[in-house]
C-alpha cells in the first residue's frame, strides 16, 4: 500500500524532520544548565546584550518599540509587540498589552529558543515596559512546561539609582515591579551600589554596559564553575538548582583574595563579597548557599 493512500502529511515532505530555520544556535557559553535568555523592555534588552556578546546566544529581547533595542543586535534575536510603540512608563498598559500579546511571545519562544530548561527573565525598574515583565509569568511558565524543561524562571530585575528614583514614575515602576517578583525566584541588581562601584573608573557612558558586562560575566562564572569536578568537593548543576529554585532573593557576589593567609578568612571572603556585590546585601540567614573557592594547584597543596 502507497503511503499516500494513507494521507499522511510526510508523504507531502511538510514535516522533514530538518532543524526549524528560525531556532537560534546554541549557547557556546559554557553552563552546566541549559538556559535561554529573555530582556524584556530598554534596560532589559540592553542587559540581554552582555549576554549574547559573551555566548549566549538564546537570547531574545521583547520591547513594545524598536527604538530602545540595542545597536548590532541581529533582527532574529528582536521580539517587538505588535500594535505599539512604547508605553511612555505606564505599567498598567504595559502589563495589559502584553496579557494581549502573549501568544507572541510564547510562540517566539519555541520557535526560537526552543527546548531550553532554564529562564533568565531580564528587566528594568522604572521603566514601563520593563516593569510589566511579570506579566508574562504565565506564558513564560507554560511554555518551560511545553518543552518539558526541568527549571524555573529566574528573574534578574534592577533597581534604579536615587537619583532616577526622584522622579515619582520610576520609584512606583520600580517598586511595582520588585512587588511582582517577590515570591518568585529573583536577583535584585542595585544601580546606586554599582555606579558607586564603578564611578572614577568608567566614564559616564560606558557606564552601564561595563556594569552590565561584569554582571553577566558573574553569573556565567557561576554557571561554568557548576561544571567542574574537584578532587576535593563538587558542585554541580542540581546544587546550583538548589540555589536557584528558591522563591525569594538570590544573592551573588564575587572577591579575589590575594594573601589567603590572612586570619578570619571566611568572614573577609563574605564581607568583601557583600561590599562589593552590585545585589543589595542580604538582611537576613540564607535558606541555602554556596561559595565556590577558586584556587591554584599550588595553593590546594599548600598546608
Amino acid at each position: 500500500v502507497a503511503v499516500e493512500d494513507f494521507g499522511f502529511i510526510e508523504g507531502f515532505g511538510i514535516m522533514g524532520g530538518g532543524e526549524d530555520e528560525d531556532l537560534l544556535p546554541d549557547n557556546t557559553a559554557i553552563s552546566s544548565l541549559n538556559v535561554g535568555i529573555v530582556g524584556v523592555g530598554g534596560a532589559g534588552n540592553k542587559m540581554a546584550k552582555a549576554f549574547m556578546d559573551i555566548g549566549f546566544s538564546k537570547t531574545l529581547l521583547v520591547n513594545t518599540t524598536g527604538k530602545d533595542i540595542p545597536k548590532g543586535v541581529k533582527e532574529e534575536h528582536v521580539v517587538l509587540i505588535p500594535d505599539s510603540d512604547g508605553i511612555g512608563k505606564d505599567v498598567s498598559l504595559g502589563k495589559s498589552i502584553f496579557k494581549s500579546n502573549g501568544a507572541v511571545v510564547e510562540d517566539a519562544l519555541r520557535t526560537k529558543l526552543g527546548n531550553v530548561d532554564w529562564l533568565l527573565v531580564l528587566a528594568g525598574g522604572g521603566g514601563g515596559t520593563g516593569s510589566s515583565a511579570v506579566a508574562l509569568q504565565e506564558v513564560f511558565q507554560r511554555y518551560l512546561k511545553s518543552v518539558e524543561a526541568g527549571g524555573e524562571v529566574l528573574y534578574v530585575v534592577s533597581w534604579p539609582t536615587a537619583q532616577e528614583s526622584l522622579n515619582p514614575a520610576i520609584s512606583k515602576n520600580a517598586l511595582s515591579l520588585m512587588n511582582d517578583v517577590t515570591d518568585l525566584p529573583h536577583v535584585i541588581i542595585d544601580n546606586e551600589r554599582q555606579t558607586k562601584l564603578l564611578r572614577g573608573n568608567v566614564g559616564m557612558l560606558g557606564l552601564y554596559p561595563y556594569a552590565n558586562t561584569a554582571f553577566a560575566k558573574l553569573l556565567a562564572q557561576i554557571l561554568k564553575l557548576s561544571t567542574e569536578i574537584s578532587p576535593i568537593q563538587s558542585f554541580d548543576s542540581k546544587d546550583l538548582e538548589t540555589c536557584l529554585r528558591t522563591n525569594k532573593r538570590v544573592f551573588l557576589g564575587t572577591t579575589v583574595i590575594p594573601d589567603p593567609k590572612i586570619s578570619n578568612l571566611g568572614a573577609a571572603i563574605y564581607q568583601n563579597c557583600s561590599k562589593r556585590s552590585p545585589c543589595p546585601p542580604p538582611r537576613a540567614k540564607g535558606e541555602t548557599g554556596t561559595m565556590l573557592l577558586v584556587v591554584t594547584p599550588e595553593m590546594a597543596n599548600d598546608p
